[in-house]
């Protein structure tokens, strides 16, 4: 009986253990499986990654190889343009090195006809002065002389009349570049020419602002002159103030920084310096924003950014009360409409149109007229040469060398003189006519004077009997200075004298 119970203990303890290594062996296997489940999903999970590296090294490679792409497009297209503009300059080069030597050629052909004529002159000189001393017996000294004497009577006519009409083409000839150096500068420099427009006048909340902004010792209204490139007027007008330059850019900066003061109420030098850098950028800004709704406004493309902000400063200059900007894209539009008529390019014609007047947005540091210095900025810029001869030649500084200036000039003139364009006092207007006929009636030998053409001509009637073509020519030049120096007007005035005859008869 024992040793069955003792049988049946061992043989339980082998089941046992038997038992256990069976589940052992089953947790062994499940772990086994697990670790090999996650390692398949760590290996999937790499593999899942790998390829989202891979797709985003290739992305950024296409992305990489496109920019290359674009850089090395603009580059030949930069170099194409550099090459051609190369071909243009020899081909300009080798022209004028051909007219050269065709100068060279035909002054050479000249000399040896000088000095052939030369040589005949002094073949019949010494023949006629061997006749004159054989028919006189004169010396050679007496024979001189007697020639001399008998060639001034003879010649005195001519030379007077040679002078005369030197002397004429040499005043008209200054006179005319005077006028085209004056009216130059006017146009780059002066803004508008109407007194009241070079200054600007801002409200005040209270006169005790007044003695803020000027500050202690005046340091604050010192600063505020010297940061703006401006001059403030404080008078006795009641709660504002005066804001006088003539660079409207640098005006408007100053109104925009000065209302931001006013406004904050705290005004000493370190606020206005920063009040003005603020505006300053406001204002770039607006500019940019003004340049680029011309261009959107004519759907013009591939403008440079240099020439959109210029574009945008046009907007603060103004030419006899019109608005440079405003004028630019009605001059762009009317061109457009007129070559859309003659068969040219509309879009070609357009940019020539808007940039005509670009020269005046730059600031008088650059030499020469506005149309020279616009047509150079846009050429710097890549643009199309008809559209850089059309500004340069707008003012026919320059030989016209397409139909696109001739368009330019055409809607220039059209803009100017239409009706409302470019709007003044008509009290102005009127004292202005008086003025110019009063000056040209107070003349001896005026008979009666008229202002036309809004007065930029006035025509002067003399009275022929008194007055001959020399005089008639002195009044005209009189009548020139004392405008000049009595009167302000605007661009030029053009005066002409009137003297003529008529003879009427009546056959009954």
């Amino acid at each position: 009986m024992e040793f069955d119970q003792i049988v049946g203990v061992v043989c339980g303890i082998l089941a046992g253990m038997v038992a256990c290594r069976l589940l052992i062996a089953r947790r062994f296997a499940r772990r086994e499986e697990a670790q090999r489940l996650k390692f398949d999903v760590e290996t999937r999970e790499a593999q899942l990654k790998l390829r989202e590296e891979k797709s985003i090294c290739e992305l950024d490679f296409k992305n990489r190889a496109a920019e290359l792409e674009r850089s090395i497009a603009s580059r030949n297209e930069e170099l194409d343009l550099r090459a051609r503009e190369l071909a243009r300059t020899s081909d300009r080069y080798a022209q004028d090195s051909k007219k050269l030597d065709e100068r060279d050629q035909e002054l050479a052909r000249d000399k040896r006809g000088l000095e052939d004529s030369e040589h005949e002159a002094e073949k019949t000189r010494r023949l006629y002065r061997l006749k004159l001393h054989q028919i006189s017996q004169m010396d050679q000294v007496e024979a001189r002389k007697l020639l001399i004497t008998a060639t001034e009577r003879e010649c005195e006519k001519e030379v007077r009349e040679l002078r005369h009409n030197l002397l004429k083409r040499s005043d008209a000839e200054t006179a005319d570049e005077s006028r085209r150096i004056l009216l130059a500068a006017m146009q780059r420099i002066t803004s508008q020419p109407m007194n009241d427009a070079t200054a600007t006048v801002v409200a005040l909340p209270s006169e005790e602002m007044k003695g803020r902004i000027i500050g202690r010792e005046g340091r604050n209204i010192r600063t505020f002159e010297h940061a703006t490139g401006t001059t403030l007027m404080i008078d006795e007008t009641p709660d504002s103030v005066l804001i006088s330059c003539f660079d409207p850019v640098r005006r408007e900066i100053a109104r925009i920084a000065l209302g931001a003061l006013l406004r904050d109420g705290r005004i000493h030098p370190a606020s206005i310096e920063e009040e003005v850098e603020r505006a300053e950028e406001a204002m770039n800004a607006n500019v940019i924003d003004l340049g680029e709704a011309a261009v959107r406004k004519l759907r013009l493309n591939d403008v440079h950014p240099d020439v959109v902000a210029l574009l945008g400063k046009l907007h603060y200059r103004l030419s006899n009360n019109q608005n440079t900007l405003a004028h630019s894209i009605e001059v762009a539009n009317l061109c457009a409409l007129i070559a859309a008529e003659i068969g040219l390019d509309p879009m070609l014609a357009k940019r020539a149109g808007l940039f005509h007047d670009l020269g005046k947005a730059v600031d008088e540091e650059y030499a020469g007229s506005h149309a020279a210095v616009g047509a150079d900025i846009i050429k710097q810029h890549g643009e199309d040469p008809r559209v850089v001869n059309a500004a340069a030649a707008h003012h026919k500084e320059v030989p016209a060398e397409s139909a696109y200036a001739g368009l330019v000039m055409v809607a220039d003139a059209l803009s100017a003189v239409r009706p409302g364009a470019r709007a003044s006092s008509i009290d102005g207007f009127i004292q202005r006519v008086r003025s110019i006929e009063e000056i040209a009636k107070e003349v001896r030998g005026v008979s009666d004077a008229y202002a036309i053409q809004a007065g930029r001509e006035v025509r002067v009637i003399v009275e022929p009997l008194k007055v001959d073509e020399d005089e008639a020519r002195k009044i005209a030049l009189h009548i020139r200075e004392r405008i000049e120096e009595e009167l302000n007007y605007p661009g030029a005035i053009e005066i002409t004298v009137i003297r003529e005859q008529r003879f009427t008869e009546t056959a009954v």
